[in-house]
């Protein structure tokens, strides 16, 4: 069943396409990509998530961004 979202997906898109730019205006490879995205992630965990919290949305969130990079079943 698909995850229904409370965002637009406008919204989203234009938040991951400026997000982009910036990658690309420093001429981020993809590791760096992924340390920056991954330590703001971090960032965002420890000073707006609640303490008691963080490690369980961690944890969430890193099991959807596996699922979403698994190969399509047929």
């Amino acid at each position: 069943m698909p995850m229904v979202s409370k965002y637009k997906n406008q919204q989203v898109e234009t938040i991951m396409q400026e997000l982009q730019m910036v990658l690309v205006k420093h001429q981020c490879p993809v590791d760096l990509s992924l340390l920056a995205l991954g330590n703001l992630t971090t960032h965002i965990l420890q000073s707006q998530v609640a303490p008691n919290q963080a490690a369980a949305l961690a944890k969430s969130f890193a099991a959807a961004l596996t699922d979403s990079v698994k190969p399509a079943s047929h």
